[in-house]
């Protein structure tokens, strides 16, 4: 009757909607979805049977059969289908192919979202800061920056001003390579031996790195070392190949009879129950000295500037902690080193006075910094005889090139897919904080300083750098207040010669770039200032308008 022709049809119309909003079966190429053509009617409601002889043989077999096709409509309940006993073959191919298109375009339009999300950040289309980078960076970092309110590029034309910040890995740095508009310097790594930061510092430019980031890397490369150098594995492996295949024509009998006889000349030791020394209980030491003990050694710690943070991560019941190295060198069947390299420091660490406290059979592990071992040293030490152990390193060495008992790897401390990322995010994250908030973490030659923004702030921030010297804070303040500009907190902090200022006002400075001249006039010992307001809200200028560097003028 009319009425249930109408009821059919409003069903039909909500499985329709329903279709539309969602899909309900996904085929290899196409999608099933309702026929996309205007109709006010339908025949019929099709049953499973009708339904197997409309639609096409190529489907497949749960689309025309009974039960198998309950269950693949049960999500969008009854599917409402207009069917003729004249339909064509001509019809089901166009339906096939009017639904192969929708999922095209379906699909085009996933893989284009992605490149929505790239648009610059927040909709923010103002001046960005600018990095510059040297060595290839992860992509993972890199990514870190919000495009549009950062621009990074390794290619210095490619950025609309000159370099805010620079970030790198090993690259070499040269002064030319700094200029004055460089506000700070972020290395994806530990070390920072290929950056002048004395210069650096002079200048009044801290120069970060990223501590810890690689230190599961490292750690690992530490326990493999450990395993190849109490067994003849490299040695074994080289006879094998260079000796016994060589010498038996490659014969696999003799071979295979070769390899079990001679396993005798590679015998090695068990590391369970043995002493390893870890010099340096930071990130890297302290995973190590996990490790270790998950190994079953023993564990004597030395660090005598030991971080609370980093003591906080030691198990301390577990490992033995000295005051003095001696007592480390006497107990330890391993030394492994994870300590900064620090001209008149830790040059030599390890030197024949060391190793004359140590047991014959000590092996060394360094992965640190070539210079920290004495290699004449060692190698004195192996040539006489009083040392039989192995030196384990990924740095070269003048005095034990080419000697069997110092294998050597390429650098490969950090040389992982998950390191590279983590410093690479670690760097992008620490130069953001300094260069937005003025806020200093992990650096080796500023104090760390760190000043949350008050709710009161008027965004107003000031950045000084000066040298340390008596009276430069109360010099500072003064002159200040004698501008009308109202301190609502402020943090000073030193390391060494530099001392650094974090100021919030209350108030805006009427002329911030001529306030900033007038100061550092005023107070000769400042090396460099730099006022911050809400830099991507343009209040008190967009990213680097005010920056005065004192050696520059």
């Amino acid at each position: 009757s009319g009425s249930v022709v109408r009821r059919n049809s409003s069903r039909a119309g909500t499985a329709s909607r329903r279709l539309r909003a969602r899909q309900s079966y996904t085929l290899p190429e196409v999608s099933v979805v309702t026929v996309p053509q205007p109709f006010t009617s339908f025949d019929t409601m099709a049953s499973a049977a009708q339904m197997s002889t409309a639609v096409p043989k190529a489907l497949p077999r749960q689309l025309r059969t009974g039960a198998s096709f309950q269950a693949a409509r049960a999500p969008v309940r009854r599917v409402a289908v207009r069917t003729s006993a004249s339909a064509s073959e001509t019809d089901e191919v166009a339906l096939l192919e009017k639904m192969l298109k929708l999922a095209k375009e379906r699909k085009q339009a996933e893989a284009e979202a992605p490149k929505a999300a790239s648009s610059p950040a927040d909709g923010y289309d103002g001046k960005g800061f600018t990095i510059k980078t040297f060595n290839a960076i992860s992509p993972v970092g890199l990514n870190k920056y919000p495009k549009g309110k950062y621009v990074v590029s390794g290619d210095e034309s490619e950025l609309p001003d000159p370099p805010m910040g620079i970030m790198l890995r090993s690259h070499k740095v040269q002064l030319d390579d700094v200029p004055p508009t460089v506000r700070g310097i972020v290395r994806c790594g530990a070390g920072t031996n290929n950056i002048p930061v004395k210069e650096m510092t002079e200048r009044g430019i801290p120069v970060f790195n990223t501590p810890g980031a690689n230190a599961n890397a490292v750690k690992e490369l530490v326990v493999c070392s450990l395993l190849l150098a109490s067994r003849g594995i490299i040695e074994g492996n080289y006879h094998v190949n260079n000796v016994i295949n060589k010498e038996e024509g490659g014969d696999y009998e003799k071979i295979s009879k070769r390899i079990e006889a001679d396993k005798a000349m590679f015998g090695g030791q068990e590391i369970t129950g043995k002493t390893i020394g870890v010099i340096g209980l930071g990130a890297i030491g302290a995973k190590v000295v996990q490790a270790a003990l998950g190994l079953g050694m023993k564990v004597v710690g030395y660090d005598p500037v030991l971080s609370l943070d980093a003591a906080l991560q030691l198990p301390g019941d577990r490992m033995k902690r000295v005051t003095e190295l001696d007592e480390l060198f006497a107990e330890s069947d391993y030394i492994t080193v994870h300590v900064p390299y620090i001209k008149g420091v830790t040059h030599h660490l390890i030197n024949a006075e060391a190793l004359s406290k140590c047991k014959p059979g000590v092996h060394l592990l360094n992965f640190a910094r070539g210079e920290i071992i004495d290699g004449a040293a060692v190698k004195n030490g192996y040539d006489s005889g009083v040392l039989t152990g192995k030196y384990m390193s990924d740095f070269s060495d003048p005095d034990l090139m080419g000697h069997p008992r110092h294998i050597v790897f390429p650098h490969l401390g950090a040389s992982t897919e998950e390191a590279e990322e983590n410093s690479a995010a670690m760097a992008a994250t620490t130069m953001m904080d300094f260069l937005e908030t003025g806020t200093i973490r992990n650096s080796v030659n500023f104090p760390t300083t760190i000043l949350a923004p008050q709710k009161n702030s008027s965004g107003a921030r000031l950045c000084i750098v000066n040298r340390n010297e008596p009276g430069a804070l109360g010099e500072i303040t003064t002159f200040l207040g004698s501008k009308g500009l109202n301190i609502s907190q402020q943090i000073n902090t030193s390391r060494g010669d530099i001392a650094y200022t974090v100021i919030d006002f209350t108030n805006q400075p009427e002329d911030a770039e001529a306030l900033q001249q007038e100061l550092a006039e005023a107070c000769s010992y400042i090396i460099s200032l730099r006022f911050l307001g809400m830099v991507f809200d343009d209040a008190l200028g967009e990213p680097g308008t005010y920056f005065y560097v004192s050696w520059a003028q």
